[in-house]
């Protein structure tokens, strides 16, 4: 027989166990989430490269070919889609600031980009500025909603070869 302290380590072991199972087994969607990057619908861009979407989020280019200003949005420290795209710019959180702060200090550039909590802040910043460019998790974005996914290398989130996730 067990007594009953012996009964709650074993249901406590079991429900460990399994916590650690899906913690460390199971793939996480967030990480197996293509990134999708989204813009203004009245931007007339459809498709960016890989290196100028990177300059675009390091600050090197400032403007859409029609003159417009570009105006990246960014999510807040620890979501997904910062953390993607710090690897994409293969910097650290801690970087990403520094660059940042550098920029603004030298005057190349005015601000740094938009940091937004929400993916619900990211689309109202991007319907709200003509220039506006961000990541946002691609199973979040739905037809109808103002905002416009473009391609990136000629790929849309969920094609193989697609760059960002």
């Amino acid at each position: 027989m067990c007594g009953r302290g012996e009964l709650r380590r074993s249901s406590v072991a079991a429900f460990l166990l399994s916590l650690a199972t899906l913690i460390f087994v199971s793939p996480s969607s967030a990480q197996s989430t293509d990134v999708a990057v989204i813009v203004n619908p009245r931007n007339s861009v459809t498709d960016v490269s890989s290196a100028d979407l990177r300059r675009i989020f390091a600050g090197g280019k400032r403007y859409w070919e029609d003159g417009t200003r570009v105006k990246p949005i960014v999510r807040a420290p620890g979501a997904h889609e910062r953390i993607v795209l710090l690897r994409f710019l293969r910097m650290s959180e801690s970087e990403y600031r520094q660059y940042w702060s550098a920029q603004v200090f030298r005057g190349e550039a005015d601000t740094e980009p938009l940091s937004v909590p929400s993916f619900g802040m990211v689309k109202e910043a991007v319907i709200a500025f003509r220039g506006a460019i961000a990541l946002v998790d691609a199973q979040n974005v739905r037809s109808g909603m103002d905002v416009k996914i473009i391609r990136v290398d000629g790929h849309t989130p969920g094609d193989a070869g697609y760059p960002i996730h």
